[in-house]
Order: structure tokens, then C-alpha cells, then sequence
């Protein structure tokens, strides 16, 4: 494979991508892959997701793969975009466009034929680079240089592009963190900084989508350091970021083999845990995992032995004990034993032999009575090992 060519590549041979050109590429069209799936065989990272760009109309488009026996799905008419699926999987299929009018959060675009024009309105060199059906590169902005020396870089005028939506202010950052080398480049750096209160007209559910896929890029932290110092955190998260924190809590993390995901670090970057619901639109299901996850390092704060941790796993789940007792380490500087770390992570409980039924057959009585009595006998068999049986009244 060659800087010209990603000939060889596995989603070229792919059937249903086959299928998916050979349908629309009729009467003069053109099709080609664009995006990520170029960005990421030029460096060796994984392809999850094939993007096509075409001269072909939406219409056009839609009309040629049903008559192919492909299904379309309008999901991005007004931008052109159709999801066609062939043999279960789908492909983005998005006509050539012009920006007609950008106010900073959407565009009105005009269809076109013209690949150069179609780049030059993309975000990031690297994202521009298309490729045909048998892996021909077409790259008018240095997206390849860009991408094979991991540098970030805006197509034109940084300015310009992050005026046309400012979530590009945000997806310098990860784009970064994900695959860029060394330091940020400078001129989309001061253009982002220069243009940060672009932030507070985005919605929140455009933000929250960005951040997730920031804080869990693999250079997440000194990205996120940058943003702190440049103010933006400020304006994404209540009360700011604490960026220290988070480093911290990934760095013990790798040392001891393991890897955090997205509650975990959400946990440690933010101040006001709190407000992070509303600031990212984050689900219930994320919400209460970062609160959980927040209620164990207090408990291990006060107390960190066997038991505690069999107790946060027996209670949490092994993910949440993990990440507590790393974020507490993180918060204060003191790593936990390692044999603690890996019971965190392996101890599977067996089942408990504290049930109300036992406790009713002891004589009990339905009540506030029998509950702190389950509670009572739960933490010693949990202080005991979790053994497959307590004699009665232990």
C-alpha cells in the first residue's frame, strides 16, 4: 500500500460495498469511499464505518440501489445523505455538496459535482482524502502527509471552517487526542481558543456526543489540559475539569494493565459531578453509574480492606470497584495494594446464603427489623470471605 493507493484494503473486497458501487456508479456518476475509512488504512487503525461521497442526486441514489435490490433509507435527505444496506450492513451514502448559508451550528448545502469543492468544505485534511473502487487516492487539501505525520489540520482558513460550526472547536481536540503527534497545530489551535465562545451556542446533546468520544481518546488528558488552560472546559463543564485528576487515574490504570471507560472518567475530569447530567445530556444509566461510582470512592475513603472492596462488587459490579478505588488513589496520591486492584477485578461472589426467607424461617418478622438484620448478617459473610453458608444467627 502506497501513499496513493490503499489497493488491498479489506472493505474494498467487501461484497456489499461492491454492491453498493456497482449500483450507483451509472450513467456518468462517480463514487468514493471519504472519511475515515481512508484516514484510518492509511494509518494502520481499524475501519468501523465506510463513507461514500457521490455525484449522484439522493434521489438518483436512492432509486439506483433499490433497483439493485439494495435498501435506502432517507436518514440525512436535506444534506444529501442516504443509508443504503447491502448484505446487513450500511454505507452513508452522501451526495457532493456546497455550503450555501453555515450559522455557526447547521448548513443549508447545494448538491454539486465538484470533488475539490466537496473536500474544501470538509473539517480536517485527514478527512478529506477519497478514494475509488480499487483504492486510487484523491487528496487536493494534504490529507495523506497529514494523517501519516498525525498532524490536525484545518482545510483553508481555521476561522472560517469553526464559523461554519463551532463544534469544530471540539473536534480539534479529539481528533487530536485520537490521532494527532506532538504538539496541536498552532494555527488551528489559536483559531479554536480565539473563537471559544462559539461553544455556548451549541446544543448540549452536539457537546455531550463530542466530550464522550474526547475523554475516552487515548491522548485525552493532554488535549483536555490545553482546553482547561485556553477557559474551555469552563464553558462545558460545571465549575471546570480537573485534568490532573484524570491523568492520574488513566496513568495507574495503564501501570496496572487496566483501562477505564467513559463513567470513570467523567468522574475524575469533573468538579461539580452534579451538573454533568444536564451539561451533556448524559442518560440516566450514565448519571447513576458516575454517582455510584463517586459514592465508592467515598466509602473507600473512609475504609479500603477486603472486605470493602467485596462489598463495592457484591453491591456495584467489578467495573465500579476498579474504578473507585483508582479514581481515590488518583484524588490522593496513594496507590491501593494490587492485591486489592485484582479483587476489585476478578472476585465473582457466590450466591448469598442471606435471604429475608431464611431470616422469616428464624423467626423474624417482616419490618424495619428484618432489614437491618439481613444487612447486619450480609456484612458478615462479606467480612467472612463470602463463604457458601453461615450457621444461623451469624
Amino acid at each position: 500500500m502506497s501513499a496513493a493507493s490503499i489497493a488491498g484494503a479489506a472493505f474494498l473486497d467487501d461484497p456489499a460495498f461492491r454492491k453498493v458501487i456497482a449500483a450507483i456508479e451509472q450513467d456518468g456518476d462517480r463514487a468514493r469511499v471519504v472519511g475515515g475509512a481512508v484516514r484510518n488504512t492509511l494509518i494502520g487503525e481499524p475501519v468501523d464505518d465506510v463513507d461514500i461521497a457521490t455525484t449522484a442526486t439522493p434521489d438518483v441514489v436512492a432509486a439506483r440501489v433499490a433497483a439493485a435490490g439494495l435498501k435506502a433509507v432517507p436518514t440525512g435527505i436535506d444534506h444529501g445523505t442516504v443509508t443504503v444496506v447491502a448484505v446487513h450492513r450500511a454505507f452513508e451514502v452522501t451526495t457532493l455538496r456546497s455550503d450555501v448559508e453555515t450559522d455557526g451550528r447547521r448548513a443549508v448545502v447545494a448538491f454539486s459535482r465538484d470533488w475539490d469543492g466537496d473536500a474544501r468544505r470538509r473539517d480536517f485534511t485527514m478527512n478529506a482524502v477519497y478514494a475509488d473502487a480499487d483504492g486510487t487516492l484523491h487528496d487536493s487539501v494534504g490529507g495523506v502527509a497529514d494523517a501519516l505525520s498525525g498532524r490536525v489540520r484545518f482545510i483553508g482558513d481555521p476561522r472560517q471552517r469553526i464559523e461554519e460550526d463551532y463544534l469544530r472547536i471540539l473536534r480539534f481536540f479529539r481528533f487530536h487526542a485520537r490521532y494527532g503527534r506532538g504538539e496541536p497545530d498552532p494555527d488551528g489551535l489559536a483559531a479554536v481558543i480565539s473563537l471559544g465562545e462559539g461553544l455556548d451556542r451549541l446544543s448540549r446533546e452536539r457537546v455531550g456526543a463530542e466530550i464522550r468520544k474526547l475523554v475516552t481518546a487515548g491522548g485525552a488528558a493532554p488535549a483536555l489540559a490545553i482546553m482547561d488552560e485556553a477557559g474551555l472546559l469552563d464553558r462545558i463543564l460545571p465549575g471546570g475539569g480537573k485534568v490532573e485528576r484524570l491523568a492520574a487515574a488513566v496513568a495507574l490504570a495503564a501501570r496496572h494493565g487496566l483501562s477505564l471507560g467513559l463513567e470513570p472518567r467523567l468522574a475524575a475530569l469533573a468538579v461539580k459531578r452534579e451538573g454533568l447530567m444536564a451539561a451533556l445530556r448524559l442518560s440516566g444509566q450514565e448519571a447513576r453509574r458516575v454517582e455510584t461510582i463517586v459514592s465508592w470512592c467515598g466509602e473507600f475513603s473512609v475504609g479500603m480492606d477486603a472486605s470493602a472492596v467485596r462489598l463495592a462488587v457484591i453491591r456495584a459490579g467489578n467495573e465500579v470497584a476498579v474504578a473507585a478505588l483508582i479514581l481515590v488513589a488518583a484524588e490522593t496520591g496513594i496507590e491501593p495494594p494490587a492485591d486489592l486492584l485484582r479483587l476489585a477485578g476478578e472476585f465473582r461472589p457466590p450466591k448469598s446464603p442471606v435471604t429475608a426467607a431464611r431470616l422469616i424461617a428464624e423467626g423474624y418478622k417482616p419490618g424495619p427489623a428484618l432489614g437491618a438484620e439481613l444487612r447486619r448478617r450480609e456484612a458478615a459473610w462479606i467480612a467472612a470471605g463470602c463463604p457458601a453458608d453461615l450457621p444461623p444467627g451469624d
